[in-house]
């Protein structure tokens, strides 16, 4: 039996809550195959997308910039990633230029190209990435992503690629498939705009099992392969496992379009504003809101 965690609850993979991902991997290269996947269950596995090497390449390089700013345990390995007990917060690294290697991987010729005939137009990618070294006990609550980059098209596509190897125990990513077709979530929830509207920082919920035991389905996820890549749609609902080890999960959340189609000027350009809005309210908290939408 293989036991997960999910924020503090412990979960038998293949039970009530959690099953294992599908691997669309095989069918890479037939596009209408892909396209019903992606309609039917909102996501796509590619398994072995990335050259591993460059993928490890990368990695490298990030965690040479954790090594510099000391949230790195130097009596391990570098390669490692085992995360400095002075530094145990250090949970988000932003993406700058310096990271060379990273950017040739989710600007490269293969995503692009896989882009281009995905969407049947030449793609684009916005220019902000999202890098991430998540720490030991740390996870990510279920949220649709249209939440934080809703002023373009709706037709944004997120690529989370694991930089490294990543097991249940450090816990990547899940998705909730059929959580595109929730509509009342849609259309409320899923038309907010975290900078307009003062709401907490996004989340639906911190609790993943809340979600499931309201709107049925499971979360899928599996153990991920440096190479390894993960696609879905702005309305996805989607978090992460529980960080249960002593080493840092590192990954990258890049987004593509069509070129043609409007953008979200939050994150584009040579220095993208990101979330800047004031705050001269206290955030209204999630819950009020869920209840005022009636979710």
């Amino acid at each position: 039996m293989t036991t997960i965690k999910i924020g503090n609850s412990e979960l038998e993979l293949g039970g009530a809550y959690v099953t294992e991902m599908r691997d669309s991997s095989g069918v890479l290269h037939d596009t209408n195959e892909l396209h019903r996947r992606m309609e039917e269950e909102g996501y796509l596995l590619l398994r072995g997308f990335h050259d591993r090497r460059k993928v490890l390449e990368a990695r490298m390089q990030i965690l040479r910039r954790l090594e510099e700013q000391n949230n790195l345990d130097l009596t391990f390995p570098i390669e490692d990633g085992v995360i400095s007990l002075d530094n145990g917060n250090a949970s988000y690294r932003k993406h700058t230029a310096e990271l060379t290697s990273l950017l040739e991987i989710v600007n490269g010729e293969p995503i692009m190209k896989f882009f281009d005939r995905f969407l049947g137009g030449k793609a684009m990618t916005l220019d902000f990435k999202w890098t991430r070294a998540v720490g030991a006990g740390e996870f990510t609550g279920a949220h649709y992503d249209a939440v934080f980059m809703s002023r373009g098209t709706k037709n944004l596509y997120t690529v989370w690629t694991p930089i490294g190897d990543i097991s249940y125990q450090i816990g990547g990513l899940c998705v909730c498939p059929g959580s595109q077709r929730w509509e009342k979530v849609v259309q409320t929830y899923g038309q907010m705009d975290l900078d307009r509207d003062n709401i907490d920082n996004g989340w639906f919920s911190s609790d993943l099992l809340e979600v499931v035991d309201k709107y049925g389905g499971k979360w899928a996820t599996t153990e991920y392969r440096a190479g390894d890549v993960l696609i879905f749609g702005m309305y996805m609902m989607h978090g992460s496992l529980t960080n249960q080890t002593n080493q840092y999960r590192l990954s990258v959340d890049t987004r593509y379009q069509l070129a043609a189609e409007p953008v979200d000027e939050r994150w584009v350009g040579n220095n993208p504003i990101g979330h800047t809005a004031p705050r001269s309210l206290p955030p209204t908290s999630m819950a009020e809101a869920r209840k005022r939408w009636g979710v």
